[in-house]
């Protein structure tokens, strides 16, 4: 199997649906010889912020020179994103023999009576397999959704679990509280390994709290009283970690420093344990290498355009604070792509006190509401929209509206900003 048969071959277990439930994993990780179980593990759940918390880590590991394995989700720019070492993603000679590898596991799961496991199971396997065999000291491991039945909960107790903010998203599967969204996350804290949370309402870290109780898990909640942001502009972060001394970020916006402190009270504690040599030199190249594209990227100068992954009420108020410190007092034009099962409304409330217009356009995701119904209701809260035919149509009357000096951002979903991406930079004459 080639790369392209490989992606065409897990694309198509899409029908499968997302079904949450770990004995589908676990029969295909015993079958393919528990590849998991050799390896050592940076667990990492929460609403926001688990994917950048997730790269820092990453970066501040392979800055202490320890050979380091990073498995994310969704894929913004290219499939093989999702499962890299160090800075380089998975060749796709190799996802093609991988993927062989664990569709004849499968065959042998469908021709015994079981369910076909989901395309997120599919590539989770296909990443354990991979990284075993680069040899990786440390995978940092991002979960799909939730953490209790997410598929990459079949490892064993990890180096440390980490758990970022916990917001309002995926309620149908999670559930309608933050308690009860709190406690699918927690499910990702095993026996015996250190947790490390970022501040959260007082509900919530009971939650964290009553399972590490439960557990015999140490719970370390990150102290920002250490953490102090010192610029944000649009060069990036600067920021100061009490007994650490100065850090930079190309990441924009004081939720990023947030994450960071995260990423680096995460690396502190298994330092302090002997668990991993790194010190702060490590911790503050690491922060300063980390490149985390869709993340209030600028990927245009006239208009400045950026791409942002926010695609809840608690990530869209992250990305207008952000705007607003980085444009006091400017109107910016949004773009906006949503699912229909999101809480579209509360998520784009938070961005009309800066908008002067919204661009509708739709994701291409069975999800996705209309272009034509999202401006409807846009228009309805008394703020100019405009309707658009195709994502590459939104940006030509984004562009058009903001004009040379103007700002445009995209946001919403991450299931578009990556075609957002590719097609500006096109545009731009950068692939």
């Amino acid at each position: 199997m080639n790369g392209e048969e490989a992606l065409a071959y897990i694309h198509n277990s899409i029908r499968f649906g997302s079904r949450l439930g770990l004995e589908r994993m676990k029969t295909l990780t015993d079958f393919l010889g528990n590849p998991q179980d050799s390896l050592r593990f940076i667990h990492v759940a929460g609403t926001n912020g688990k994917g950048s918390t997730s790269a820092y880590i990453a970066s501040i590991l392979s800055a202490a020179g320890l050979r380091t394995g990073l498995y994310t989700s969704p894929a913004l720019v290219d499939f093989a994103d999702r499962i890299r070492v160090g800075r380089n993603r998975i060749p796709y000679e190799d996802l093609g023999e991988l993927t062989e590898k664990v569709k004849q596991q499968v065959d042998r799961m469908l021709a015994e009576g079981m369910e076909h496991p989901t395309e997120f199971e599919l590539v989770t396997a296909i990443g354990f397999l991979y990284f075993k065999s680069e040899g990786c000291e440390v995978v940092v491991l991002e979960t799909g959704l939730g953490g209790r039945f997410d598929a990459t909960n079949v490892i064993r107790a990890p180096l440390a679990a980490v758990i970022t903010t916990i917001g309002y998203d995926h309620m149908d599967r999670l559930g309608d509280t933050l308690t009860k969204i709190a406690f699918e996350k927690a499910g990702i804290i095993k026996e015996g390994c250190p947790v490390i949370v970022h501040p959260q309402e007082p509900e919530v870290m009971s939650v964290f709290e009553q399972a590490c109780a439960d557990r015999g898990a140490v719970l370390h909640p990150v102290d920002f009283s250490r953490l102090a942001v010192s610029n944000v502009d649009r060069t990036g972060t600067r920021f100061a970690i009490d007994g650490y001394g100065d850090f930079y970020t190309s990441l924009l916006g004081r939720h990023q420093a947030g994450n960071a402190a995260v990423a680096v009270a995460t690396v502190e504690i298994l330092a302090k344990a002997g668990i991993l040599k790194i010190d702060a030199t490590h911790m503050q190249q690491g922060i300063a290498e980390t490149f985390w594209p869709g993340r209030l990227e600028q990927v245009n100068d006239r208009p400045l355009f950026y791409i942002d992954g926010a695609h809840n009420p608690e990530g869209a108020k992250a990305l207008t604070d952000a705007l607003k410190e980085l444009f006091p007092g400017r109107k910016i034009v949004f773009i906006a792509g949503v699912l229909r099962d999101k809480d579209y409304p509360a998520m784009l409330k938070a961005v009309y006190g800066i908008a002067s217009r919204v661009i509708a356009t739709q994701p291409d995701s069975d999800r996705a509401l209309p272009a034509d119904e999202l401006a409807r209701h846009i228009l309805q809260q008394g703020v100019p929209a405009t309707e658009s035919s195709s994502i590459c149509d939104a940006i030509e009357k984004a562009i058009r509206a903001a004009g040379p000096g103007g700002i445009v951002c995209a946001f919403g979903s991450l299931y578009y900003i990556g075609e957002v991406r590719r097609q500006v930079l096109n545009r731009r004459g950068i692939q």
